[in-house]
């Protein structure tokens, strides 16, 4: 949903240097059981089923994390304050059957991964969009994707949307924790990500997020290697945005029938964006539908997004030209690339 003023700022003032030493003595669980069936078709509700995931060769696997953040805090309605908790589903390349998903705790695949941290909308959850994220996973990524303690749907006494201008400490935070826990000798993490290679994603409110850690003043994470941001709009609160040359390569995605974030908002950060730029037009499509299980549109998502990440992240020249390929589409998409 666009940003407007009435977005609170709430109680939550770290800064970067304050999340890295937080990190370091985050609070840790690995829960064994993937999400619940029940889970998914609550949040999918009447809207369809997804279709079968692509066939592939390599396993992804899930890992369920407790990241503490010990140096911010939530106040509950009850009034009493706790450290600000972020329950991080991570997905990643994994040893195992061909095609095998979600596996639990599964052994990582051999080598080491490109992060990318995916911030979701307001009252759902991450396994709204499990799907896209599973592809990622699949293409060789290591995918982090937290549970924001007030505005998912499962937040204690309902979602407050006035706590997304706090979501975007909640990125850089899952980030510094999980390259703590990619250290040598820290668990079964170590040595699975790519420090150098590190992209936020996220969809709605999510992709305010997202868009504040890449690009805002006050919130900009320097660790940020590229962005890709679905349905979003620039955040207001946070002190203002920065495209300088030389910053994060960006991709919106946009459906042009979407009532929930219009296309203004979109458009509005992306011309100020500079090159690399890229601007996906879902053609018809609305607000969640083509990131969930809207096909073809969420195939569409789901390639384009993972030829960006190649070139971007992985340095893969051709993905580029496959990118533009894959973007346009006859009455369903739309690509502006800007190289």
């Amino acid at each position: 949903m666009q940003s407007t003023g009435a977005k609170r700022a709430g109680n939550c003032s770290v800064r970067l240097g304050a999340l890295v030493a937080a990190a370091v003595a985050v609070g840790l669980a690995v829960t064994a059981a993937p999400w619940r069936a029940a889970s998914a078709a609550a949040e999918v509700g009447t809207s369809g089923p997804a279709s079968a995931p692509p066939s592939s060769s390599t396993a992804v696997g899930l890992r369920v994390l407790r990241l503490v953040d010990t140096s911010r805090t939530i106040r509950t309605r009850r009034g009493r304050p706790i450290p600000r908790t972020l329950v991080t589903y991570v997905r990643y390349p994994a040893l195992g059957a061909p095609g095998q998903t979600d596996a639990p705790n599964a052994p990582a695949a051999g080598g080491s991964y490109p992060l990318i941290v995916f911030a979701h909308g307001f009252d759902v959850t991450p396994q709204t969009y499990a799907r896209l994220l599973q592809s990622w996973a699949r293409a060789g990524f290591v995918v982090a994707a937290p549970v924001f303690p007030l505005s998912s749907s499962g937040a204690p006494g309902g979602p407050e949307e006035g706590d997304v201008v706090n979501q975007p400490q909640d990125v850089s935070f899952v980030i510094s924790s999980l390259l703590a826990l990619n250290e040598p000798g820290a668990g079964q993490l170590a040595g699975l990500i790519d420090p150098s290679k590190i992209a936020v994603s996220g969809h709605s409110d999510g992709a305010e997020t997202a868009l504040a850690v890449a690009y805002s003043r006050r919130y900009h994470d320097p660790r940020v290697d590229a962005a890709m941001i679905f349905s979003g709009a620039e955040m207001s609160g946070i002190g203002g945005y920065s495209f300088p040359p030389g910053g994060p390569p960006l991709l919106a995605v946009q459906g042009t029938a979407d009532t929930s974030n219009e296309p203004r908002y979109t458009d509005a950060y992306f011309d100020l964006a500079q090159r690399p730029r890229f601007l996906l037009r879902l053609l018809g499509a609305g607000h969640l539908p083509p990131f969930t299980y809207e096909q073809p549109q969420l195939t569409i998502v789901e390639q384009v997004t993972v030829a960006f990440l190649e070139r971007y992240l992985k340095g893969e020249p051709a993905a580029l030209q496959r990118m533009t390929a894959l973007g346009t589409v006859s009455r369903r998409s739309a690509l502006l690339a800007e190289p």
